[in-house]
């Protein structure tokens, strides 16, 4: 081998390596520059969020959700992501710029903040910058117009929060160029976009809720109200809100928000549901709910405490809050201490609180401060206050001996004289204007200094007065001085407490939402689910918990889901026999199991779902005026794309939009498309007024798929309605008897059973016989002359046999 031959290798493997060991730190550099941007928009005690990591290019996103005032889901966020870089406006919410400010004074973490204007967050700018940005995973052959359509299946566009957090994140990157190439000014890429949840939360959209009537806003009843009050209508949250106090239903719409799989936070709220559904516990129950109504909003009250100057009903409400918490304390104490909640209220209600509440009800002088509009402080709290209101008491008969000596030193002319005390002036001596008493040269009185005219009374400073001035002084003022020094005292007291009374809003707001659950469940007889973190779900004799509150008799159904008894289960049946109210009533039982409520079911055991999807139409979705089959286009996609192996899919009638062969086509593909998926296949339930995929063999032969109808009776031509489910399939749409029981004229379904048939067998379907247009003139010129021949003068004429006999029988073949 060749010198040249050895010296070409040996550069060629230092080559190598050298490329090696850059590829390596290339890769090493890309890892350590990855970062997490976090975007967040709170408005009105909801949030929304977006994040975009750098590493794999990805944009997250999580549905606008309630939070409570000091953030905890927030918090919950950035434990989980620890995100490089936190963006929001620099028009916040009160309780959004504290959080930044804690999370600034934290020295173990400090992620950079980012603060835009406000117009950075805009909805349609947002929308903007969302359709501008290098989205690599959209198909090549879609459209600037289509882009929308397309998006609105990826991302739920109506969480407004979301979207302008979306905004301002892709502002931040664009303005740092994450993500760009040198030479590359396309936009920021995103190689897809995620949904994303906190960890053992729930995924539910906005469809869901709407669909479920989990929530709904009516307007208020009150005319005072019609335009802007809006009240709770018929719905879930309706149903299980027996809260008693203000707080409590805040929490309990929080819970509706953010249903959770974590079982220990399950369980920790079925024991308390457990303990009060109990009939042995009504007495207890009943005392705790007495107790709560009186338990006001703490950090409302500490709030104005640390603002201002409380008034007598901040006061008031503190102290009957206090009050209140000690007895619910003392009422917990006697309950078992097993249960978690009940030994959390017995150590954290602690003897503060009654240190709290005996020093108010020692100072405060709740009667006094009514009646005078103020804080009046207690006798024997001050011996300097005592002493000074004793004067005050004391005053009048003084000031009357005073006058009478006054009068005597007046001139004759007056018949009467009085000494007054004014805050602010003190004392002064009035005597009554004299006629002669004309300009304010005429008020002048020798050894007295004018000060005032008030309705015919003129008020002079004497030497009496001045020198009582000088021995007593301004004693209202200096009263109310040292009044205010107590309270000061008092409140600095009570905010030093702010910690013990702030575990005590939080305690009694998660006892006021379980004692609430526990009351519904006792009221209309739900049962305890078992939780499982398994992939089945079982419902036995399951109900609607809305419909069966509107309707005398129910009728119960069993529904059971898992891979070796049919995960996917396609429901037939006629319109209005029950299928739309199956779907709904497993969607709402599981939900209930998820906040920890009780279910309306005979036994129940759930699986811990991660996420709750619906196709339903709703109201408000087909109001907007939208294509209601793009609509179910957008939410079918969302359920394609995001559910998973342990998610709930609720489809009611997908396909029924559009052109049939079409609709049946999506139907059919999606069905096979989950079937296909194998273990990862959803909980799928599925309603259908198409039979033809199932009678045609185009859905694939699947252990996981059953199939399902309700059942009905013919009773001679009538149609009844059994509302109860059972396997097979349902061979008929019965649309003749639907549209008889709807009051369709019997001729129109008769003609339409005739051309149905004609359609199904193939044969020629003909048009009616109808009469050519001079054949019906002809028989209309009839009809005039015989109601013409009448002639009511006539004493043989019988007028109304003659109408029915001649004049009605010739209209009726008229028309």
């Amino acid at each position: 081998m060749s010198t040249l031959t050895q010296i070409n290798m040996a550069e060629s493997n230092i080559l190598q390596e050298a490329e090696s060991r850059l590829s390596i730190n290339e890769a090493e550099e890309d890892e350590g520059n990855s970062e997490v941007f976090l975007s967040v928009f709170v408005q009105q005690a909801k949030i929304g969020l977006s994040y975009y990591d750098s590493c794999d290019h990805t944009l997250h996103f999580m549905l606008d959700t309630m939070d409570n005032s000091d953030l905890h889901m927030l918090d919950r966020v950035i434990q989980e992501l620890s995100p490089n870089v936190i963006i929001t406006s620099a028009k916040q919410e009160p309780g959004l710029a504290k959080f930044i400010e804690t999370l600034e004074s934290n020295r173990d973490y400090k992620p950079e903040i980012v603060v835009f204007p406000n117009a950075n967050f805009g909805l349609e700018i947002s929308k903007q910058r969302l359709l501008s940005a290098h989205l690599q995973f959209l198909p090549p052959t879609v459209t600037e117009s289509e882009k929308i359509p397309y998006l609105s299946s990826c991302i739920p566009l109506d969480s407004v929060l979301m979207v302008r957090s979306i905004g301002g994140l892709l502002k931040c990157l664009e303005r740092r160029r994450v993500g760009f190439d040198m030479e590359d000014s396309i936009g920021v890429p995103i190689f897809q976009f995620l949904t994303y949840t906190l960890k053992d939360v729930v995924y539910i959209d906005r469809d869901t809720y709407s669909a479920l009537q989990i929530f709904k806003s009516e307007l208020h009843p009150s005319v005072f109200k019609l335009q802007s009050g809006e009240k709770e209508g018929l719905s879930l949250y309706g149903v299980l809100n027996c809260c008693r106090s203000k707080f409590g239903s805040l929490l309990l719409r929080q819970w509706f928000h953010r249903p959770t799989r974590d079982l220990n936070i399950l369980k920790r709220r079925q024991e308390v549901i457990r303990f009060f559904t109990s009939p042995r516990n009504l007495a207890d129950l009943g005392t705790l709910q007495s107790c709560l109504r009186n338990i006001k909003n703490i950090s409302t009250l500490l709030h104005k405490m640390s603002r201002s100057t409380p008034n007598v009903a901040v006061w008031q409400s503190l102290y009957m809050t206090v009050y209140s918490a000690l007895c619910i304390r003392d009422t917990i104490r006697s309950m078992p201490q097993s249960i978690k909640l009940f030994s959390e209220i017995s150590e954290n209600f602690t003897d503060d609180l009654f240190y709290i509440g005996t020093y108010i009800s020692k100072v405060v002088d709740f009667e006094g401060s009514v009646a005078e509009n103020r804080f009046t402080v207690r006798p024997n709290v001050d011996p300097v206050i005592d002493e000074k209101k004793r004067r005050m008491m004391g005053l009048p008969d003084f000031l009357t001996d005073v006058a009478r000596t006054e009068l005597e030193n007046l001139d004759p002319s007056f018949s009467t004289c009085s000494v007054i005390y004014m805050p602010l002036i003190g004392f002064l001596l009035t005597v009554p204007r004299l006629p002669s008493m004309l300009d304010k040269q005429s008020f002048e009185i020798e050894g007295l200094d004018f000060i005032f005219l008030s309705k015919d009374q003129l008020h002079y400073r004497s030497t009496r007065t001045k020198e009582l001035d000088s021995m007593l002084g301004d004693l209202h003022c200096d009263i109310l001085d040292m009044e205010m020094e107590v309270m000061r005292t008092l409140q600095a007291s009570v905010l030093q407490q702010s910690d013990c009374l702030h575990k005590v809003m939080s305690l009694c707001a998660e006892l006021d939402c379980l004692i609430a659950l526990a009351q519904a469940s006792r009221d209309h007889g739900y049962c305890s689910p078992t939780l499982a973190p398994n992939h089945r779900l079982a419902l036995i004799e399951s109900r609607h918990p809305l419909l069966e509150l509107c309707t005398p008799v129910f009728v119960s159904n069993t529904y059971i889901s898992s891979e070796t008894e049919g995960k996917v289960k396609v429901i037939t049946g006629p319109n209005s026999s029950g299928k739309s109210i199956y779907l709904k009533q497993v969607g709402l039982i599981v939900f209930m199991a998820l906040i920890g409520s009780d279910v309306p079911a005979k036994e129940a055991e759930i699986g811990l779902v991660d996420g709750i999807f619906t196709r339903m139409h709703s109201r408000e979705s087909v109001s907007v005026g939208l294509s209601t089959f793009m609509i179910d286009l957008n939410q079918m996609a969302h359920s394609l794309n995001h559910s998973t192996g342990n998610s709930l899919v609720l489809v009611d009638e997908f396909g029924k939009g559009t052109n049939t062969v079409d609709g049946l086509s999506l139907l059919t593909a999606c069905l096979n498309y989950w079937l296909h998926r194998g273990p990862q296949c959803p909980h799928l339930l599925m309603s259908t007024c198409f039979h033809s995929p199932i009678q045609l063999g185009l859905i694939s032969d699947s252990p996981l798929l059953a199939l399902l109808t309700l059942e009905t009776s013919i009773e001679g031509e009538e149609l009844v309605f059994l509302y109860q489910v059972k396997n097979g399939i349902c061979q008929s749409s019965c649309a003749a008897n639907i549209a008889t029981l709807a009051g369709v004229p019997t001729d129109l379904v008769k003609r339409g059973v005739e051309v149905s048939e004609l359609y199904r067998t193939g044969r020629a379907i003909r048009k009616l016989d109808r009469p050519t247009a001079d054949e019906q003139n002809s028989r209309c010129a009839e009809v005039v002359e015989k109601f013409l021949n009448i002639d009511p003068d006539d004493p043989e004429m019988d007028l109304d046999s003659y109408l029915k006999d001649e004049v009605f029988p010739a209209l009726d073949e008229v028309l």
